[in-house]
């Protein structure tokens, strides 16, 4: 009878296997006070003030609230280590230094974007307007607004 070699198979579970070893180790920063866990797809998470001076800021919370965004609760990110609101109105909403952390879609924040983008060509468009009415004499015609700008930090001019 002639033995068969055959070859071992290898046992350990998979995840027992990782790339961090083989990863770059990153230099120590401090830690910011304002981490956060990442946003789920198609998210963006940003902290709203919740409290200044010790006093409850509910306008800023629920004005937020009402643009689009939702609170994040701490139980979404067990892993994460932060800390959220024991006790209140925000229970378990993740919190730093009276500030939430909340969430909105990134859809809402280009749409918000764009809606403040046309607000401020609209009064750009509207001064422009108002400085070509204002020319009374005819020897002093302004024909049209010139909306450029140079900045230079020393060296020649």
């Amino acid at each position: 009878m002639s033995e068969v070699n055959v070859p071992k198979l290898n046992r350990k579970p998979r995840e027992s296997e990782s790339r961090n070893a083989s990863a770059q180790r990153k230099p120590w920063t401090p830690p910011s006070r304002l981490d956060a866990p990442p946003a789920p797809e198609g998210y963006k998470h940003r902290w709203i003030r919740a409290e200044s001076a010790g006093q409850e800021d509910r306008t800023n919370v629920s004005g937020k609230l009402r643009e689009g965004y939702e609170l994040v609760r701490a139980d979404e990110y067990p892993d994460y280590p932060i800390a959220s609101v024991e006790e209140g109105r925000y229970k378990g909403i993740i919190s730093v230094a009276g500030m939430l952390l909340a969430r909105i879609p990134e859809e809402t924040v280009e749409e918000r974007n764009a809606y403040y983008q046309r607000r401020a060509a609209d009064q750009s468009q509207a001064a422009d307007n108002d400085l070509l009415k204002s020319n009374a004499h005819s020897t002093m015609k302004i024909q049209s607004p010139n909306r450029q700008s140079k900045v230079t930090f020393g060296g020649s001019k």
